[in-house]
């Protein structure tokens, strides 16, 4: 089925739809077999809740398919020092000590990614960092963190993307996740390579 040619972002409403897409395209694609119906309902409904408390600091981007269906997403997040992200609650790291920045600089965290299994658009990946990371490229400074499959990260590091392994993997939505840090040195070749594949009316970042 053709995928759009475009992201666009998701609404509030739309944030229930988000929930089932990641938890269940991520047990698909990482333990290839059935969960049971309770577990997933408990992570479906405890994402939809996390994305719900952050949702005013977050832009969420998505393709969708011909009949509306969402085939890829993922999340940025402004962090505005207070609420807690996820890689403080799941690995208990400070993004305040890992930056060790004299003034408040910028953070963000790139979440929820996740795409359908055997995708028709080959770039639809890249096309969904572009979108993750496009404010802190602009800003030319800050961090971003994110919680990263270990197969994404191999992926990501063959595409050009710099990333820092903060500390040891967990099991998270049925794969082995890495906490990461990433910066504008380690993004503006991948950045400044791919910006071109987003051919979408112009979507306004995170302030």
């Amino acid at each position: 089925m053709k995928s759009q040619n475009y992201l666009e972002r998701l609404e509030m409403e739309q944030l229930s739809e988000l929930a089932n897409f990641v938890v269940n395209e991520n047990m698909t694609h990482h333990t290839g077999e059935e969960e049971e119906t309770e577990n997933i309902q408990d992570l479906v409904k405890k994402i939809y809740y996390e994305d719900l408390n952050l949702f005013f600091n977050s832009e969420f981007f998505v393709s969708k398919g011909s009949s509306g269906e969402i085939e890829g997403a993922i999340r940025i997040v402004k962090w505005d020092y207070n609420q807690e992200l996820p890689i403080q609650k799941l690995f208990q790291i400070n993004p305040l000590q890992v930056t060790n920045s004299k003034r408040r600089t910028p953070i963000w965290h790139i979440g929820r990614f996740a795409t359908k299994k055997d995708i028709g658009d080959r770039f639809l990946f890249k096309k969904l960092m572009v979108c993750a990371i496009a404010p802190l490229c602009k800003k030319k400074r800050g961090f971003a963190f994110a919680e990263c499959d270990s197969k994404l990260l191999k992926v990501m590091r063959l595409l050009g993307i710099k990333a820092k392994v903060l500390g040891k993997s967990i099991n998270y939505l049925g794969s082995e996740t890495i906490p990461i840090s990433l910066d504008y040195e380690g993004l503006k070749e991948f950045y400044q390579q791919n910006k071109k594949l987003i051919r979408r009316r112009k979507l306004a970042s995170v302030a």
